[in-house]
């Protein structure tokens, strides 16, 4: 699978709190924020109408309701925004899983995208080499399943020799797989089957030797390379500072450290990353103009937030599509609220489009 790319017309998505990691004070568990069908659909629901091109729905077995059935049901109540489903590899049986696949994409009139996950599966524990040479096999055969190919695999974790289901997606071809890890062994399945590298908020050099490292891996595969960041966006950056102040000041440090490590990937090469940045910050948090660590005290995976008014905030996507990314996947707290701040003082500045129709079999 190719791409038409075009790096100055990013895709920008929002985020679908399915995990339960919604709040209006860090930390401090709401019940009206909860993870459940009325709210997460409200929040794909606004996403759409604000002009998101894409939604990630994440996915966790403790947290949270499923993604896969989420997205089977919220792909009936939308019409325009592609949906981002996380899929854990190895959790499910994989035929099952490619008809799933296609029949979500089918319901959706051809909007489903994948976001591969290659942390533990729920009650198992696998070592990283071993864990990724599966997630390697998973995507491998999946995508051929997606492809409409037959199969005749025999690897270490997949064994197997099938035609595809007939269930095929709207286009039959695989949705475009976007697929993040930060350990060498997740840098190389990325460069070897994802068509979209994820990249969790650093500096901006720091993103753009990561740009460099898996182009070099990539080799002559084409990836288009992704940012999933928070984002607090108010009209002048005083504002934006007191909302991230506000965000944390009930954030006891016990709570964010549990919070933290309930995570299947709490120990992951990413989440470690993660924590030296915040390391790494000032007294306020800020650990370059814009990049404040303060998410990261009470959430494992993306702990960094873009913060400040609309100058700053687009001025800071600008200079990490300098770096080599094209694709944004953005959040905030509440979702609600900051989804519609986002869209009005830094949707309308930026031009962007869903990065699936421009993929080509």
């Amino acid at each position: 699978m190719s791409t038409v790319h075009r790096p100055d017309v990013p895709e920008i998505s929002w985020f679908g709190a399915l995990c339960d990691d919604d709040y209006e004070f860090l930390g401090v568990a709401d019940p009206e924020l909860a993870s459940s069908w009325p709210h997460c659909s409200n929040i794909v629901r606004t996403a759409e109408r604000n002009g998101f091109d894409n939604v990630l729905l994440p996915s966790g077995y403790s947290l949270g309701i499923d993604s896969t059935a989420f997205a089977a049901a919220v792909a009936t109540h939308t019409e325009r925004i592609d949906l981002l489903l996380a899929v854990r590899m190895g959790e499910m049986w994989l035929p099952q899983l490619a008809r799933q696949l296609a029949s979500i994409d089918q319901f959706a009139n051809g909007r489903l995208c994948i976001n591969v996950i290659s942390s533990d599966v729920p009650g198992q524990e696998l070592d990283s080499a071993p864990r990724y040479r599966r997630t390697r096999e998973w995507m491998h055969v999946l995508r051929r399943l997606l492809d409409g190919e037959s199969v005749d695999f025999h690897g270490e974790f997949v064994d197997l020799t099938l035609d595809p289901p007939r269930a095929r997606t709207m286009n039959g071809t695989c949705p475009p797989m976007y697929f993040g890890g930060f350990s060498p062994a997740a840098k190389e399945v990325a460069a070897a089957e994802a068509d979209v590298f994820l990249t969790w908020p650093d500096t901006v050099s720091n993103v753009a030797s990561t740009v460099a490292e898996m182009t070099a891996l990539a080799r002559d595969r084409t990836l288009v390379y992704g940012l999933r960041a928070h984002v607090i966006v108010r009209e002048s950056e005083a504002a934006a500072r007191a909302a991230a102040d506000r965000l944390v000041s009930r954030l006891d440090a016990d709570a964010g450290t549990a919070i933290r490590n309930r995570s299947l990937d709490a120990t992951s090469a990413g989440v470690q990353r993660q924590a030296s940045l915040r390391l790494s910050a000032d007294a306020d948090g800020f650990v370059e103009d814009a990049l404040w660590t303060g998410v990261g005290r009470a959430r494992s995976g993306a702990g960094a937030a873009i913060v400040g008014d609309p100058d700053q905030v687009v001025a800071k996507l600008r200079a990490y599509q300098g770096a080599g990314i094209g694709a944004f996947i953005l959040s905030g707290y509440t979702h609600l609220a900051e989804c519609d701040l986002v869209a009005q003082h830094v949707l309308p500045r930026i031009e962007h489009a869903p990065l699936k129709p421009r993929w080509t079999g």
